[in-house]
């Protein structure tokens, strides 16, 4: 299976708040943010990886060539790098596209914390769902709800996901910018790049709204590193896991 990271943000909240790398090569766990990713999706028999990162922090794009150079941790899988400065999510996932045709796909943002394990059962779960015709797109869902602006999960009693909404007192999920999606959501990406939308809330919108068969996959935690306090908070919930 392919997956794909958008690493294409320019961390400009950790930046003001001291911290000098670029967010892609901040280190949580021991390890760059976009090294952790890697090393869980060649864990999950990655076939192929593309990333995109931006233009304007070249110190990402030198070190994801030299990761490259060096058959991507001695794997041998594929690293495709895309470098280009985009102006929303939404356009770094229309830059990875058309590399992720040929079937199912997974994709997360680069500092996107979870666990291992969790994302595992998660991959599994997704691929013999799609494989038997059942489902469309997997996201990873969690009810740990510590996000500034959270995109709520509406989802039936068989976690089918109805809706994605801004504001909600009745859902029990929250996007957890986890996206494992089967090739025909492309068809609906491009139907949003043509209405000209730029946000990825509004892709997964759309997908409900083509009918697009969704199901909802929980994680325990799912964090975000917008802020250098996030960094600290992830590194306690990856060593709780030990």
């Amino acid at each position: 299976m392919k997956y794909a990271i958008i690493a294409a943000g320019e961390g400009s909240r950790l930046a003001a708040e001291g911290i000098a790398l670029p967010k892609p090569l901040v280190e949580v766990d021991g390890q760059p943010l976009i090294d952790r990713l890697l090393r869980i999706f060649l864990d999950n028999d990655a076939e192929e990886i593309v990333v995109i990162c931006n233009d304007l922090t070249p110190l990402v794009a030198d070190h994801l060539r030299q990761l490259q150079s060096q058959e991507l941790f001695g794997t041998g899988v594929p690293l495709k790098l895309v470098v280009k400065s985009t102006p929303s999510s939404m356009h770094s996932f229309f830059e990875l596209s058309r590399h992720l045709v040929g079937g199912p796909f997974c994709m997360t943002t680069v500092d996107t914390i979870f666990r291992p394990e969790e994302f595992k059962s998660y991959i599994h779960a997704f691929r013999m769902a799609v494989a038997q015709g059942e489902v469309e797109g997997m996201m990873g869902v969690t009810d740990y709800i510590e996000d500034e602006k959270p995109l709520y999960v509406e989802t039936d009693d068989s976690l089918a996901i109805t809706a994605f909404l801004d504001q909600s007192a009745d859902c029990k999920y929250i996007s957890g910018g986890i996206y494992g999606l089967a090739e025909p959501a492309l068809d609906t990406l491009n139907r949003c790049m043509e209405r000209g939308e730029s946000r990825m809330r509004n892709f997964q919108r759309a997908l409900i709204a083509d009918g697009r068969r969704l199901r909802a996959y929980a994680f325990s935690k799912v964090l975000d590193i917008d802020h250098a306090s996030d960094i600290l908070q992830a590194e306690r919930f990856l060593q709780e896991t030990r």
